[in-house]
């Protein structure tokens, strides 16, 4: 994001391009298999897809960041940032929405 709004030249590294995506789809994928493997589906581990699904709206959000101007893409930068504090609290405390 600052990137964006400081020095947006930079933003054509062909690895600042692929890097976010790459360590979306990496956490995505790692959140996902240890649900399955550690069978938390059945449970008092709500927590866990609570926070994938935070997951889900952080990427999204970032996505939308990172495509938008002006207003929206504060307004998704700071959804993107408030579903990375959910997570961060949704860890420490395991008290999930679900």
């Amino acid at each position: 994001m600052a990137l964006s709004v400081l020095k947006p030249s930079l933003l054509q590294n062909k690895f600042l391009k692929i890097a976010p995506h790459v360590i979306d789809t990496l956490l995505l994928l790692s959140g996902i298999t240890l649900v399955f493997q550690g069978n938390w589906l059945n449970g008092e581990f709500g927590w866990i897809i609570s926070k994938l699904i935070l997951l889900l709206g952080y990427v999204a959000f970032g996505v939308m960041a990172m495509r938008f101007s002006g207003i929206k893409r504060w307004i998704a930068f700071t959804a993107a940032i408030s579903c990375f504090i959910a997570i961060f609290i949704t860890a420490i405390t395991k008290n999930g929405f679900i």
